[in-house]
């Protein structure tokens, strides 16, 4: 009988332990910047902060991780003390919490980047991406900070501004994409009766649209649209700063507009086979956008076919479009009524030219049944051969 218990007691125990079980939390760490750049020179310093957005004030302990390698600091600042260039990296961070039930862990943060330069000048810029039309302020900073008497500044290798004096922050104005691009500096100042010139390593800038050109997504074979309808999805890119002025949306089929503006980037159209476009609109900052139109189902348009006009000099041909006949509803080749076009004889042209047979008017107008063309002629030209 004891026997039996203590088998009962032991194949128990397993369903009491509880193994370690690793689940991602539904938000993610943050990484900040708190003192320093993001390039700074050897021998410089740099702090970093990471930051848990929970609400409900869990205590969580920090893993720190640069690139694949996972660092030791378990704190929520990381501090680059007299960085070295080997300390070059992207850094970041992730939250762990112990519970009950296992281990629980935040997604992991987006990456800041750090370059720590050996060399003797760098140019720094914002990091957030430019926007078409502002004024973008570089520097270019040397190391020990010497007084300068000359910054070149230099867009894919090419001089793009010079400007001489103390002052080391260059301005490009009014920007546009094309001023994106690699962008490096040269500076120059004097030291015990000789000029030295240093010149940095080069650095991406960024410009973007404050509005991008929208793209139309039509959404027709979805659980949560409705069998007669398609939902029209406007999806663009919007840069402006904070706080950013609203932003309209138009929806169009056939280049009508189906409703009055609105604040949401979709539309509920009826299942109708169309062109359908959408329009993003920024009335404070008088900007819009259209996107390309996009088909759905099976658009049907009239063909268009091409019959030959007198020109009025003589018979060149102009291209006049009328709609596409159906050829096999057309009579028999008889012409029923005819008229010409008189034609002066010559010495060389003694015979008129033959007329031009049209239907009579009680033909229906798009029944074509002969056009027969002159060969006109041209007195002043003689020969009248084109």
């Amino acid at each position: 009988m004891d026997t039996v218990i203590a088998l009962l007691v032991l194949s128990t125990i397993p369903l009491l332990v509880v193994s370690e079980v690793h689940s991602v939390a539904s938000f993610r760490a943050v990484v900040e910047l708190v003192s320093g750049d993001s390039r700074i020179f050897s021998g410089e310093s740099a702090r970093l902060r990471c930051s848990i957005p929970d609400a409900h004030r869990s205590t969580w302990t920090i893993e720190w991780f640069k690139g694949s390698k996972k660092l030791s600091q378990n704190i929520e600042h990381l501090s680059l003390w007299k960085a070295s260039v080997r300390d070059s990296g992207k850094f970041y961070c992730q939250g762990v919490r112990d519970t009950l039930v296992g281990n629980i862990k935040t997604l992991p943060s987006l990456p800041v980047e750090i370059n720590v330069d050996g060399g003797w000048a760098i140019l720094e810029v914002p990091p957030r991406p430019a926007l078409v039309g502002e004024t973008l302020t570089v520097t270019c900073r040397v190391r020990g900070n010497p007084v300068l008497q000359e910054v070149i500044l230099y867009k894919d290798g090419v001089e793009v501004m010079r400007q001489s004096g103390l002052n080391p922050h260059l301005h490009l104005t009014n920007l546009a994409l094309k001023d994106q691009g690699l962008y490096s500096c040269r500076a120059s100042w004097d030291i015990e009766r000789r000029t030295r010139s240093v010149i940095s390593v080069d650095t991406q800038v960024q410009v973007s649209e404050v509005l991008t050109q929208p793209y139309l997504e039509i959404v027709a074979d979805d659980k949560l649209v409705p069998a007669n309808m398609i939902k029209l999805v406007c999806r663009v890119e919007y840069n402006a700063r904070a706080p950013a002025p609203p932003i309209s949306y138009y929806f169009y089929k056939n280049n009508n507009l189906l409703g009055p503006a609105t604040s949401e980037k979709h539309y509920l159209a009826g299942r109708v086979p169309g062109h359908y476009s959408c329009r993003a609109k920024v009335p404070l900052l008088g900007i819009f956008r259209l996107s390309e139109p996009k088909s759905f189902g099976e658009v049907t348009e009239p063909q268009m076919m091409t019959l030959p006009a007198l020109h009025p000099r003589g018979p060149r041909l102009l291209a006049t479009t009328v709609p596409n006949p159906d050829l096999s509803l057309l009579p028999a080749a008889k012409p029923t009524a005819a008229w010409s076009i008189p034609i002066q004889p010559t010495e060389e042209h003694t015979q008129p030219s033959p007329p031009l047979l049209m239907p009579a008017p009680s033909a229906p107008p798009s029944t074509v049944t002969e056009i027969v063309i002159p060969e006109v002629v041209n007195v002043s030209e003689g020969s009248g051969d084109m």
